[in-house]
Order: C-alpha cells, then sequence, then structure tokens
C-alpha cells in the first residue's frame, strides 16, 4: 500500500519484499530522484518507492540512496551495496548486518 497517497508502509508489507541471499538482505527499490525531500514514500510494484533529493547524473542519486538507507538503518554506508540498476530509477541494494525483520522495522518507521 502507501505508494504516495501518505499510508504508512507496514512492517510486513515491507518483509514481504525483501529477499535473504548470500550478501545479505537485499531491497529492490524504485528512486524517484529531485524530489523535495527524502523520505520513503510507499511499495509501488514490489517495490520499496524512495524520494530523494539528488540528481540521476554522475551517480548522485546513488550515493544518496546509500546515505539514505544507512541512516535509517543505523549501518556504516560500507554496509549498503548496489547490486543492479547503477544507471536504473529500478535498483536492488543489499545491505549486510540486519536480518530482513530489522530493515523491516527500520524502514518502515522512516517514513
Amino acid at each position: 500500500m502507501g505508494a504516495g497517497k501518505g499510508d504508512p508502509v507496514t512492517t510486513s508489507e515491507l518483509t514481504a519484499i525483501l529477499k535473504m541471499t548470500p550478501d545479505g538482505v537485499v531491497i529492490p527499490c524504485r528512486v524517484q530522484p529531485r524530489s523535495s525531500a527524502e523520505k520513503v514514500v510507499g511499495i509501488l510494484d514490489g517495490a520499496l518507492k524512495i524520494a530523494l533529493q539528488a540528481p540521476p547524473v554522475e551517480g548522485k542519486a546513488n550515493a544518496a540512496l546509500q546515505k539514505f538507507l544507512s541512516g535509517k538503518l543505523h549501518l556504516p554506508k560500507s554496509a549498503i551495496h548496489l547490486v543492479s540498476g547503477d544507471t536504473s530509477r529500478h535498483k536492488l541494494v543489499a545491505v549486510k548486518g540486519l536480518p530482513p525483520e530489522a530493515v523491516a522495522a527500520a524502514l518502515s518507521s522512516a517514513q
């Protein structure tokens, strides 16, 4: 739910889209660059939609996504790794150091 309509994303909705891999917890993300604020917008088409202020040029949006997630998850930036989607709005991000339930709880409260 919560695809920008003001509905909060629940922990169970987030847990449903997270995947556990050898790289860690993988989060499918849909990035909305050049937004007025940085926040979790909701879930859209099976991906966590995140609004970022950075423009989608020269890796700035990717760096902003890494910084945003590391802040919300209270992890160092080195624990957040872009698996795919370097030049796309659709990205897969791996998070090391937290179980899926903790990732979901932290991001559901990041709205």
